[in-house]
Formats: structure tokens, C-alpha cells, sequence
């Protein structure tokens, strides 16, 4: 990702922290003032985090899931989310100028993302894994890395490098979650975001526990030479998981070009990173797992922005450590561990998990498979 897109991207994180400014004093004292304050901050980061960790869920399931059929690491799942959302780019954009409703053109560009991220997901599973199915793991990991780049290069030669702002047609409307201004909001782009992630994920869970097509995936997880004995087309069984696990990518592109407001051809690739993590963090192959670990890393990342900058703040420091007066002196706002150090805070809670948990927060340990 490029240094531009990055600094937009970290912008754009910070913006909920201006809707949660300090509360003005009121007749009960300042003491009470600046403890509302601190409840709108925290409540204004949580609202971002739950945001951007149901992104990350929906992402995070199509990983777990080809993982848990064929235990491979679909490192190109990032880039389907990109295609997806460049996809919606290219609609929107023709369609805006139309006059039509902003949902009607932002279905419009959802409808039309969803069956390519479904075919684009289709081909790499047929032309790039199927052949490398009982080849040794390392041989898919490093195809899957290649495909990837692949994607990277082919969104490249099509939307070109630039960053793309993504129309924003839809007029941003904030509830406060609290009296006054300064209060808590979510807008809502944001409970658009919630509210479908949750749908989509709730469709998911049935689809897997109450479909017959769910009982084959669910067989072939388990053992896909005896779900082969029992009748179930394995092939198939595979090829509709990659399918759906693009289906949600799509969405998800969507979702992150209307929330952030903009696209790039490398966008997917920190995205895809985060939400892989996020399975891994919840117990990758576990659909639940997948879930709680988006969420919890949506959450740490927002936190972490909103909070570890002013506790690092420098004249905070300069309180209790000496040898920060200058500085604070001459740049007040600096701090040693601001908002851009977001990534590395999910990171580091990710590693602590794993060294205390390897298989995750609701994986189980299991062997390998005979």
C-alpha cells in the first residue's frame, strides 16, 4: 500500500474522534464534564471499531472457510475484496449521473461486483489450486501469493495506480448516542455497515448448519476422501466455498469504498492481512472464530487509535518521566505512539494470543490429518 493511500486511510479513522470532542462545562462541575467526555471518546471509538471489525469478520470468513475445506491460506482473498470494490467504483460512477436513488445505484454496484469477485474467486480456484491439491502445502501457500500479485497487476493495467475516490452519493445522516453536539454518533453509512455484515453473517451460519449443500461442506471438512465415498462431489463442495467466500468479499469491497470514500489496486492487500489475522486470532476453520476475531480487531485498532496517542502524548509524559519538557514545549500534540501506529497495536495482541493460545480464541487443538 502506498504511503498516500495510507495517510487517507489513517484520516479517515481519526475522523470519529472529532464527533467525540470533550464535552463543554455544564452546572455540575468540571470534574463531570470532562468524565462525559471521556465516555463520548470511548463510546465514539467503540462505535468505529465495531464498524470496521465487522469488515473484517465478513473478510475473515472467507478465509476460514477454504481453510477449513481444504486447509489452504487463500492469500488472493484480499484482492477479490479490491476487485470487488473497483467493480462498484466503475458502476456507481456511471450511474450517478442518472438521477437515480443513491441505494438503487449502490445496489446497482453491489449487484454487479458480487458475480465478478464470484467468477474471479471460481477461476483462481479451478486454474491455480485444484491442480495443486495434493501437491505439498507449501507449493498452494506460494501459488496463492503469486495469484495475489497476479490480481494486483491486472486491477493495475485497469483502474490504474492512482487512489480513486469512490462517489460519495450518499448523504451522510449522524444519530448521537448521547444530549449535545459533542456526544457520540454513528452515522448511517456505519449502521448500514453493522447491519448487513450481521445479516450476511447470519446467512452464512445457516446456509452451513441448515442447507444440504452445508452438510457436504461440512463432510468435507472433515474428511473429503470419505465425503467422496458417501456421494459428495468434493469438487463442487470446493469450488461453491471459493464462490461464496467471493460473495462476501464483494460486499465487503463495497462496504470499505463507501465507508473510507476511497480505492486503490493495493488496497486489499492490508485488508486481506487484518482479516486473515482476525481468523487466525478467533481460531482459524471456525466460523464463530472468524467472527469474534474481526471484531476484537476492529475494536483494538480503534482503541488503540484513540487512546495510546494520548497516553504517549508527550506532555502527558513529561509529568512523570523527565526529559520531554523541550519537546513538549515546541510541539505539544507530538506523542511517541500516535493514531499510525494503529497496525501494530492488533498485531501485537494477535502474537500475545498466539503464544498463550496457538489455536486461537475458539480453536481447537487438533492433529494433522492422517
Amino acid at each position: 500500500m502506498t504511503l498516500g493511500m495510507r495517510t487517507v486511510f489513517r484520516s479517515r479513522i481519526r475522523q470519529g474522534r472529532t464527533g467525540a470532542a470533550r464535552a463543554a462545562p455544564v452546572s455540575f462541575g468540571a470534574r463531570s464534564s470532562s468524565r462525559i467526555g471521556r465516555v463520548d471518546t470511548f463510546l465514539q471509538q467503540v462505535v468505529n471499531g465495531l464498524t470496521l471489525g465487522c469488515v473484517y469478520a465478513v473478510v475473515a470468513l472467507g478465509y476460514t472457510m477454504v481453510y477449513g475445506i481444504i486447509q489452504l491460506i487463500n492469500f488472493a482473498h484480499g484482492e477479490v475484496v479490491m476487485i470487488g470494490c473497483m467493480v462498484a467504483f466503475s458502476v456507481i460512477v456511471a450511474l450517478a449521473g442518472h438521477g437515480l436513488p443513491p441505494l438503487v445505484v449502490v445496489g446497482a454496484g453491489t449487484l454487479a461486483a458480487i458475480p465478478v469477485c464470484m467468477g474471479v474467486g471460481y477461476a483462481v480456484e479451478r486454474v491455480a489450486y485444484r491442480p495443486l491439491r495434493n501437491a505439498p502445502r507449501l507449493a498452494p501457500l506460494i501459488t496463492a501469493i503469486g495469484v495475489s500479485i497476479v490480481l494486483q497487476h491486472l486491477a493495475l493495467l485497469v483502474w490504474s495506480r492512482n487512489i480513486i475516490a469512490f462517489p460519495q452519493i450518499i448523504d451522510l445522516k449522524l444519530y448521537r448516542l448521547g444530549h449535545g453536539d459533542s456526544a457520540a454518533a454513528i452515522s448511517n453509512v456505519q449502521l448500514a455497515i453493522i447491519f448487513t455484515s450481521i445479516a450476511m453473517m447470519a446467512g452464512l451460519l445457516a446456509l452451513v448448519y441448515r442447507t444440504r449443500i452445508g452438510v457436504a461442506m461440512r463432510a468435507t471438512s472433515q474428511n473429503p476422501q470419505v465425503a467422496g465415498l458417501m456421494g459428495v462431489d468434493v469438487n463442487r463442495v470446493i469450488s461453491f466455498t471459493f464462490v461464496v467466500g467471493a460473495a462476501l468479499a464483494a460486499v465487503a469491497g463495497v462496504m470499505v469504498g463507501t465507508y473510507y470514500g476511497i480505492a486503490h489496486y493495493q488496497m486489499g492487500f492490508l485488508l486481506g492481512l487484518k482479516a486473515f489475522s482476525a481468523a487466525v486470532l478467533g481460531g482459524i476453520g471456525n466460523l464463530a472464530g472468524a467472527v469474534l476475531g474481526g471484531i476484537l480487531m476492529g475494536l483494538i485498532e480503534a482503541l488503540g487509535a484513540g487512546y495510546v496517542g494520548d497516553w504517549t502524548n508527550v506532555c502527558f509524559l513529561n509529568q512523570y518521566l523527565p526529559g520531554f519538557s523541550g519537546v513538549c514545549a515546541a510541539s505539544p500534540e507530538s506523542s511517541l505512539f500516535g493514531s499510525n501506529y494503529k497496525d501494530v497495536y492488533a498485531f501485537i495482541v494477535l502474537i500475545l494470543v498466539l503464544v498463550f493460545r496457538p489455536s486461537g480464541l475458539l480453536g481447537e487443538r487438533v492433529g494433522d490429518r492422517a
